[in-house]
């Protein structure tokens, strides 16, 4: 991996939104901007009763840190309420899943090192998701994420 040179400003009107592949959470990457291969930084906008994937990683760590609302977040066989501006550090091989049981939008920045974990020649997906990666906490039984389009 090479490590970044000099600097980079992003600038909010250079963020591109889009939906997550498998559980279609709007976010916008920071990094992909810079090329960086060090380090992934990423916003997440979980809409009311959502959850992005249960996962973990083998390499990288993460820091989740709330910039609006009250984050929940499943951490092993815990599960953590995070106010705004608080932080959350996950060490690698543990199991993680944000997801929103409230009324109203969470936003978090979600940063990550190493960003590549993918060994060359393709991926153990079972490494990640060793779970279904869809599978919704107990605290939003009864509900259905993504929705049905």
């Amino acid at each position: 991996m090479k490590t970044f040179k000099g600097q980079r400003l992003i600038s909010p009107d250079e963020l591109v939104w889009r939906p997550s592949n498998r559980m279609r959470i709007p976010n916008a990457d920071y990094l992909e901007r810079t090329g960086s291969e060090m380090l992934g930084a990423r916003l997440w906008r979980l809409p009311p009763k959502s959850a992005n994937t249960l996962h973990k990683h083998v390499l990288a760590e993460e820091f989740y840190l709330v910039l609006e609302g009250v984050g929940r977040l499943r951490v092993g066989d815990a599960t953590l309420t995070v106010p705004r501006l608080g932080g959350v550090l996950v060490g690698p091989d543990v199991l993680r899943q944000v997801f929103n049981d409230s009324d109203s939008d969470v936003l978090w920045l979600i940063v990550g090192a190493p960003d590549n974990e993918f060994p060359s020649g393709g991926v153990d997906t079972s490494l990640f998701y060793p779970k279904d990666p869809g599978t919704l906490p107990p605290e939003l039984a009864g509900f259905e994420w993504p929705p049905k389009s």
